[in-house]
């Protein structure tokens, strides 16, 4: 069992930088591919980025690329996505996904643990 606790959100202007972190607990994330994924308010949940167990691959969305950053730090058993020249339309509940495996999934249902979510707001 993995679990997961993300932190960072908040409310922010556009144009402005947020650093979300993703805790995990339990089994060691090294063994993990961990993603990002987003639901804004009646939108289906969308991916936002995934890295690789070891952090050398990543893959973002086309919407977020150039903007967004993931990252991990395995001996902190942490991942982050950091946020920048946000938008009002990045604004969602920002969920961090675990799941065993190499493969960089794009699709939520691929993953095994995901946390419980944090609020991110972009003001125009």
């Amino acid at each position: 069992q993995v679990q997961l606790v993300e932190s960072g959100g908040g409310l922010v202007q556009a144009g402005g930088s947020l650093r979300l972190s993703c805790a995990a607990s339990g089994r060691t994330v090294s063994s993990h591919t961990m993603a990002w994924f987003r639901q804004a308010p009646r939108k289906e949940r969308e991916f936002v980025a995934v890295i690789r167990r070891s952090g050398t691959n990543t893959d973002y969305n086309s919407s977020v690329k150039g903007r967004f950053t993931i990252s991990r730090d395995n001996a902190k058993n942490t991942v982050y996505l950091q946020m920048d020249s946000l938008k009002p339309e990045d604004t969602a509940v920002y969920y961090c996904a675990a799941r065993a495996g190499t493969f960089l999934r794009t699709q939520g249902e691929d993953y095994d643990y995901w946390g419980q979510g944090t609020q991110v707001t972009v003001s125009s």
